[in-house]
Parts: structure tokens; C-alpha cells; sequence
């Protein structure tokens, strides 16, 4: 398997090739460009010899789309980014699958595995196959402390996360409250948008974690968790259209 790497940070870069090394030890890493412009004509020198691209989306001259755009490149993409919001326009550019940062080594093969299964099947691919392998890998599980323990938290297992002062926690069913180091901006890029909204700057919840709403005042609402919890979880103003647009199973595309 040939491979491309397009990404401008390093723990990512050395990240990436110890994965590929560990999942395709006869693989070959025919190059890694940091920027649009290293991007271009390495594209272009190996584009035609390439299996699989794997491309960060943000690079520090721009979005690694223009460079895609630049020089026509229609191999299969992996796109690997902290940014979830682009999963439109990866699809549109050959994209795969799409890992958002930080991503396990299982998260990876399972993006390699797509590629290899989407290599066997004869194409043109039926549009719902394409949509299936370019879904977006979120967040599974969090470590958390315990006194002198580890334990791993299901993300699904989580009711709600909120932040306070400089932490951000998350709360169980039990309604304990566990410190992440995952800070709220972070945790939006990384959980998957139709199960955790985040309604206010310091609550963010899980859709069956919600009991029942309350229309509250300033045009806000309230939420009624169904898990142990004493402070008032407000929908804020700005965030309510997308909130019920949330609760009625619409998301849209920012």
C-alpha cells in the first residue's frame, strides 16, 4: 500500500506513521507535505503511484482542499483533523473516512479497513456505500481519575458535561462528577452531534439524558435531566433554534 501524508503538525506525523507501520508493515510512505504549497507538487509527482491519501484539513497556509483542487486528485482521502465540520466537503473530494483528533489506533485501522473493502467493490459506488464509509469517527471513551484509579467511561454512558472555572467534567448516570481534559470547545469537535448539544457555554448534553424540556424565560428553555443534578441546565437564547432543531432530529451543516 502507497500512501501520502499532508499534515503540518509533527506529533500527528509521527503519530500517523507509527500506525501505518503497525498496520501495514509493507506499507510505504512515499512522502509528507506540510503546507498547500509543499502539497501541490508532491501531488503531482506521486499522485498517479498513490493507493491512499491522508490529509489534515487545517495546514498552516490554508485548507488542504485547494491543493486537491489544484491538481485534480481523485484517489480515495482519509481526512484526519480536529475540525468536524467539514465532513461535507471531504465527501465531495474523494474522502473516505474521516477521523477527528485525537483518534485511536483502532480508529485508524478501521479507516484503513474501509479503504481496503471500498478497493474490492467495483465502481461506481451506490451513494448510500459512499455516505457509510465517509461517516466521521467520534469519540468513544474518556479516561478519567478515580483517587489512585483509571477507569474508561463510555461516551454514551455520559449524561452531561460542564465546565467550571478552569476544569470541564463529566457526569455519570449516578450523577458523579469526573474531571476531563477535554475542555468544552474541544469536546464539541469530538463527540457525535446527533447524541451531545451543547445548549449554554458551560453545559453540553446527552439527548437521552434529557427527561423533558420547559419553555423559560428570555425566549430560553429548561432542561429536566433524568440524572442527579442540582444547578438549572438553560438552553441559552441563541442556541434554542438549534437545540429543537436538535430534539427533532434535523442538524445542519454549519
Amino acid at each position: 500500500m502507497k500512501v501520502l501524508l499532508i499534515e503540518d503538525e509533527i506529533p500527528a506525523i509521527e503519530k500517523v506513521t507509527h500506525f501505518l507501520a503497525k498496520y501495514d508493515p509493507e506499507s510505504k510512505l512515499l512522502g509528507v507535505a506540510k503546507s498547500i504549497a509543499e502539497a501541490v507538487p508532491l501531488l503531482n509527482e506521486w499522485g498517479p503511484q498513490v493507493d491512499v491519501l491522508l490529509m489534515d484539513v487545517h495546514l498552516e497556509d490554508g485548507l488542504s482542499f485547494q491543493a486537491l483542487d489544484r491538481v485534480g486528485f481523485f484517489k480515495p482521502v482519509i481526512f484526519i483533523t480536529a475540525h468536524s465540520q467539514y465532513a461535507l466537503e471531504a465527501f465531495k473530494a474523494n474522502g473516505i473516512d474521516y477521523l477527528v483528533k485525537p483518534f485511536s489506533y483502532a480508529a485508524f485501522a478501521a479507516s484503513l479497513d474501509k479503504f481496503r473493502q471500498l478497493r474490492d467493490v467495483p465502481s461506481p459506488l451506490n451513494p448510500k456505500v459512499w455516505a457509510q464509509l465517509a461517516k466521521p469517527a467520534y469519540k468513544e471513551r474518556f479516561m478519567v481519575k478515580i483517587g489512585e484509579h483509571i477507569h474508561s467511561v463510555a461516551a454514551n454512558a455520559v449524561r452531561a458535561f460542564f465546565a467550571e472555572g478552569r476544569n470541564t467534567y463529566l457526569i455519570r448516570e449516578d450523577g458523579r462528577k469526573l474531571i476531563t481534559d477535554y475542555k468544552m470547545e474541544t469536546l464539541e469537535e469530538v463527540l457525535n452531534p446527533e447524541i451531545f448539544f451543547r445548549v449554554n457555554r458551560s453545559h453540553m448534553i446527552n439527548l437521552d439524558a434529557i427527561k423533558d424540556v420547559l419553555v423559560y424565560s428570555n425566549s430560553r428553555l429548561k432542561i429536566n435531566p433524568n440524572f442527579p443534578y442540582s444547578e438549572e441546565i438553560i438552553v441559552s437564547r441563541e442556541r434554542v433554534n438549534g437545540f429543537k432543531d436538535w430534539l427533532d432530529g434535523e442538524r445542519k451543516t454549519e
